[in-house]
């Protein structure tokens, strides 16, 4: 299955003075897989997993001598490691620490060795071991499946051209426009964990997905439960579930429950590092970089998958199995949720992404615009529409505020100009404005 990141892996191992590869993100977002597929391309592959092989972790108790260390999980896997021919990959390292904290001897002492390591819940395993490795190691962070991914695992990957080629004065002829759009309503209900993916395309059963998303969530509660040293499994459950009811709005602890505040902040922190979830800070956007400029106060939280928000949110998939694409793409928040997705999860694989709205709170003048993001050092202010009607106030609140030139308007409508200052992208292109595309 194609992912955008498997570019990445590749160019990684080509290079001459490689780091120490760290594959970041959370559980069940094909992680593993890609590395496996980078390890095709190697004479020999080493694989150890530190939740099922507990044992290996003996190998890095010590002195974390390299040499000695890979002579024994050579023995292990009965296999060579052998610099340039051999791929060793570490998997789950959040299960045994001294691994991570031997990953920037392997830089040091093997430097030629390929290394790759991946794991669930690193960051928390990340701020327990202080310069852990600068300098040493390569991050790269792994998302669920984006739009186009899916197209390319569909074998519908004749349509991104034209997506590529099209604008307000080109826009997508109606039969192919159409067809995206009735994909985007697939991909929307199921999501883009490469699981459900697969099982969609080799079985055409909506019905057996949802009961897999079903099974993912609820593996989901049961990690909640290793962080329990860190908050209460029932506070972060409380809040995992309140990211899906408050989709869409400023996000309010005092919507969660009785609790106390800081409980449920911890909670949400947890959740976030977990990769879980992502917060849209505030930004006054009155230029660059928007980051600086945030008010950490006000943030709305995305879930990270429209397949699980969907289920989690009881949405009655039975009735969208027949009906028309605009019902599944307009319902509730979820055109907003799919569209901050893309824009968080097309960005450079080497950086945490980051992703802003604009919220003016004023009795005579109250405004939102979605999602602001930054693209060619200019300031690109983006409004998610369920419907083809809607009267841009915000928008142009925005614009004339800031003295920006140009907008983006996003819904199932396709490419057009609505005036001088917005221009409409269909939702099924918005990941394009982050320019990680193939």
């Amino acid at each position: 299955m194609f992912r955008k990141i498997d570019s990445f892996l590749l160019n990684w191992k080509n290079e001459e003075q490689r780091k120490v590869l760290l594959l970041r993100g959370a559980r069940q977002v094909g992680k593993t897989y890609s590395i496996r597929q980078l390890g095709k391309s190697f004479k020999y592959f080493i694989e150890i997993n530190f939740e099922q092989s507990s044992e290996a972790c003996l190998f890095f108790s010590g002195d974390l001598d390299i040499n000695k260390i890979t002579e024994r999980l050579s023995l292990y896997a009965g296999k060579p490691v052998i610099p340039g021919e051999t791929l060793l990959f570490l998997d789950e390292i959040q299960a045994c620490p001294n691994v991570l904290r031997a990953l920037r001897f392997f830089y040091e002492q093997q430097p030629a060795l390929h290394v790759a390591a991946a794991g669930s819940l690193l960051e928390f395993a990340l701020k327990e071991i202080p310069s852990y490795g600068v300098g040493r190691i390569q991050s790269l962070f792994m998302y669920p499946m984006t739009f186009e991914e899916y197209l390319y695992a569909a074998q519908l990957e004749r349509f991104i051209p034209v997506i590529k080629k099209a604008a307000p004065d080109n826009p997508v002829d109606d039969i192919f426009h159409n067809q995206l759009l009735e994909q985007l309503r697939i991909f929307m209900i199921l999501g883009g964990m490469p699981e459900i993916v697969k099982t969609y395309l080799e079985t055409r059963n909506l019905v057996k997905c949802q009961l897999l998303l079903d099974n993912l969530t609820t593996s989901y509660y049961d990690d909640f439960a290793k962080y329990k040293a860190r908050a209460p499994v029932q506070k972060i459950r409380e809040v995992f579930n309140s990211i899906v009811r408050q989709t869409g709005r400023k996000f309010k602890y005092s919507n969660i429950g009785q609790g106390k505040a800081i409980f449920y902040k911890e909670a949400l922190d947890l959740l976030v590092n977990a990769g879980l979830a992502y917060k849209i800070f505030h930004t006054s956007a009155n230029g660059l970089p928007l980051m600086g400029q945030i008010n950490e106060k006000k943030f709305k939280v995305l879930l990270l998958d429209t397949g699980l928000y969907q289920r989690l949110l009881g949405f009655d998939i039975s009735s969208y199995m027949v009906s028309d694409y605009r019902q599944i793409i307009n319902k509730g928040n979820l055109a907003e949720l799919f569209a901050g997705l893309m824009l968080l999860h097309n960005q450079t694989p080497f950086l945490k992404p980051q992703l802003f709205y604009w919220h003016r709170e004023a009795k005579s003048s109250n405004a939102e615009v979605d999602y602001i993001i930054s693209k060619d050092n200019k300031i690109i202010p983006i409004e998610v529409k369920s419907g083809e009607k809607g009267q841009m106030q915000s928008m142009h609140l925005f614009l004339k505020e800031k003295q920006n030139r140009t907008g983006i308007r996003t819904s199932h409508e396709n490419f057009t100009k609505i005036d001088d200052e917005i221009q409409t992208v269909p939702l099924y292109a918005i990941g394009r404005l982050m320019g990680n595309q193939t």
